[in-house]
This record gives structure tokens, sequence and C-alpha cells, in this order.
């Protein structure tokens, strides 16, 4: 999950990324929209209250503007309480500063809102001023006509006043509003975040969990604990599990009839052999000698390519899986009684549950050509270790306390077809037929010196797992 390349991140990755947009971008309009609701409703008062206090006014008999007190919210009486009403009359002849004021609410006590110039008549503004004890203060204003009295109008002519109404309100209960708001907004949206990106990182992983058990069975196929993928897989993934089904039956087919081929191959060449073989024993003379010669050459050939083509397929084979303990169990104790008559004992030490991930040919082939070499030249004592030899290897050592070998003769009898004693019976193909089986494998075959002078074979092959 953690690797930046896989599926598992690149999913959670696009979907955190649109997870985090859509939650910021819905977040950002929730309290847009909060926020405009909230002052939206602050101007909504200010406006009713802008109305009432214009409705409480009234010119008197002597031209003098009243507000009745009685129809103005209580709000405005509290001195300071952060909600103020102003009346200026824009007919009068100017004032100093600060004297300009001809009504105000009983809550701006001694102090006026001053906002510069007047709107046009019948025009309303709203925006933000400082009021007392330098509080933000919210304001709608009107310029309002208001004529005189009936009474008074048969006496003089009738005349309009323009009067300026101001209404203010503190905006700090809303603005307290709209950050406890968005407070609350923004942890849910982060809550809400880390709970979809929790279910996304399950949702995930159970379903991106087929493929692990692909993963696993092709694991357990490769190690030979399994021979095609068992499960229920899902409608997405079946066809795939099919397919490599398919594809590890039709490997062994192969393999198989590869074989067969292999096999005809080399009987068909034998029996022709053997008979040269024959014809030249019954004959005299430099040309029966010289066709025992390249017969004898040929059954090498043919002996050792037939080994090389049968272990190709075994590496080919998808799931080959051999215990080593049967087969060193096996062959010690075949060549022990082989070479009883010289006095040579064969000794083991392979523990068990310890498996090459290859064919038990292969491996018998293996450790009986180390073992057969070493009994040839050992004076009394043959011995075999096999033991685990770091991750998903295994380390077979054959010894012997024989004469040994020199670097040179060492080099040279690697080769193949190359035998140092031709009083010995043999080939000369068993040390460079391991060497090239391992190699195959993907391991090695080196030779040493053993604590008591003999050789020392050293065999590091793959290793399978136990099975489970």
């Amino acid at each position: 999950m953690a690797r930046t390349n896989s599926l598992a991140f690149r999913l959670l990755a696009i979907a955190a990324i649109w997870s985090v947009l859509g939650l910021a971008g819905g977040g950002a309009a929730l309290s847009s929209l909060f926020t405009r609701s909230a002052e939206g409703n602050f101007d909504t008062r200010l406006n009713a209250d802008l109305d009432s206090v214009i409705a409480a006014a009234d010119r008197d008999a002597e031209g003098k503007l009243n507000v009745a007190q009685s129809f103005v919210d209580p709000r405005f009486a509290n001195a300071f309480s952060g909600w103020y009403w102003q009346v200026s009359s824009l007919d009068a002849p100017p004032k100093p500063e600060g004297a300009e004021t001809f009504l105000r609410s009983t809550s701006l006590w001694d102090q006026s809102l001053h906002l510069g110039p007047p709107t046009a008549l019948g025009v309303s503004r709203k925006g933000y001023t400082l009021g007392p004890r330098k509080r933000r203060l919210r304001y709608i204003e009107n310029v309002v006509s208001i004529p005189d009295e009936a009474e008074h109008q048969a006496v003089r002519p009738a005349a309009d006043h323009r009067y300026r109404f101001i209404v203010a309100g503190d905006v700090s209960d809303v603005e307290a509003e709209i950050s406890t708001f968005n407070i609350t907004l923004w942890w849910a949206t982060i809550i809400l975040g880390v709970g979809l990106l929790s279910a996304m990182f399950v949702q995930v992983r159970l379903g991106l969990a087929p493929l692990a058990r692909v993963s696993r069975a092709l694991a357990a196929i490769r190690e030979g604990r399994a021979d095609h993928l068992e499960g229920d897989f899902p409608a997405e993934i079946k066809p795939l599990a099919d397919e490599l089904n398919a594809l590890v039956a039709h490997n062994a087919q192969v393999v198989t009839r590869a074989r067969t081929h292999v096999g005809n191959l080399a009987h068909f060449l034998k029996t022709p052999l053997s008979v040269l073989a024959n014809e030249a024993q019954g004959s005299q003379g430099p040309l029966a000698e010289a066709v025992s010669r390249q017969v004898s050459v040929m059954r090498r050939q043919v002996d050792h390519y037939l080994a090389r083509a049968r272990t190709v397929g075994s590496v080919a084979v998808i799931g080959a899986r051999t215990e080593v303990a049967p087969v060193v169990s096996d062959l010690t104790r075949a060549l022990s009684k082989l070479y009883a008559p010289r006095g040579v004992t064969v000794d083991r030490q392979c523990p068990d549950g310890l498996s090459f991930r290859g064919d038990r040919a292969d491996l018998e082939e293996m450790i009986g050509n180390l073992l057969d070499n070493a009994c040839k030249w050992a004076m009394e004592q043959v011995e075999i270790v096999v033991a685990p030899s770091g991750a998903g290897r295994l380390k077979i050592t054959v010894t012997d306390d024989g004469s040994g070998l020199n670097d040179d003769q060492m080099s040279r009898v690697l080769q193949r077809g190359e035998r140092l004693d031709q009083s010995k019976s043999g080939s000369g193909l068993g040390i460079s037929i391991v060497k090239e089986i391992a190699a195959l494998y993907g391991g090695a075959l080196t030779l040493g010196r053993s604590s008591s002078g003999g050789l020392a074979a050293e065999l590091v092959l793959p290793a399978a797992d136990t099975k489970v």
C-alpha cells in the first residue's frame, strides 16, 4: 500500500485529492452561504428598526421633529447597548462638527455617528463604521422628507423637510456566530474527510484483496504447494485466474511433449550408436578404432544433451518442488552398499523440511554425481551436509578424505568430458553436468579442500518454502 507505483496508492491518492477538493469547496460554499444569510438577517433587522424610527418621527406644531420612543425597540434605550439610531436635519443651517445631530437614541448617550456626506433623497446606503467604544457597527441610512402637520398648512405654505435617518447595530454577535459556525463546519469537514479516507482505505483493501489472493496462489504454484489457482474470485478477476490456470496447464503440456520428443530422439540415436559400437568391436584396424572413439564421443554428447534438455524442461515447469531429505537418504543408502566392499562409509546430515525448488530427477542426478565421485576417490569417509543458506537458498556440501585436487585440477574437472584419471570408470561428464544443472536453476557449484585434505564440493540451489 505504501509503494507509490501500486494500484492501491493511485486509487487512494485520486480519491483523497477529489475528496479534499470536494470537501474544501463544499465547506467554503456553506460558509459563504451562512455568512450571507447571517448578514442578510442582520440587515433585515436594521431595515425594520429604521422603518420603525421613521414611522415614529413626526413634526410638531412648532416644526420641531420628535421621535416617539414608545414605538422604537427598547434596545435603543440602554446606554452603549450596541444598537443606535440618529436623525439629522439636512435643511438646517450648517453647524460645527459634533453639533449637527438633531435627535439620537439614548443608547448613544453623548456621542454621535459620523458617516460622511448623506445620500440622495429616498436612497438607502449600507456600510460599516466605528461607534462608541470603537466597536464595529453595521449601519443603514436613508434620507426622508417629512411635511408639516396638516392644521398648520393653512397658516403657512406646506413644506417638506429632509432628514437623515441612521440606524446602526454592533456586528460582533453576528461575527461571533459566523466564526462559531465556521469552526464547527471545518471540524465537521475534517472529521468527515478522515472518515471518507478511512472508508476509502478499507474499500481499496477489500477491493484489491482478490489480487493479493491471486499473487499468493501464484507463489504457491511456483513453490510447488499447488498446481493451479484455487478459490472463488470476483467476476472481474475470474477471467484472469482462468487464463493463468490455462497457461500453467499449457506450460506443463509443452514441457511434457518436449521431454517425450527428447527421449525419443535419444532412443533413436542410441540404437544406431550401439550397432556401430558392436560392429567396430568385432573388427580390427584403424577404421574400427576411429569408429569406436567417435561412437564413445557421440554417446557422451547424447547423454550430456539429453540430461541438459531434461533439466531445462524441469526448470520450465512451474511449481516443481522436491524434498531433499528423502533423496539424500535413498542415495546415501544405495552408495553405502555399493562401496561397502572398499570400506567406504557415507554419512549424512540433512534436517527434515528442506525442499529444492526443482525436479526430483535433477536433484538426484546432482547429488548422485557428487556422492559417486566422492566415493570413488575417498579412502574411508564421505559426508554430505544439507543446510539452509540465506533467504530462498539451500547449501549441499559433499566432502571426502581422499587425496583431493589442486587448483588447476579443480578448474579442469569442471570442464565437460574432462577425466583426470583414466583408471576410474566414467565419462567425465558428472561434475560438469552438476555444474550446468545447478546453473540452469540459478545455483552454483564450487570446489575446494575438505578439512581431511580431500575434495569438498559445495552446491547452492534455490529452496522452496515449507508446505503449509
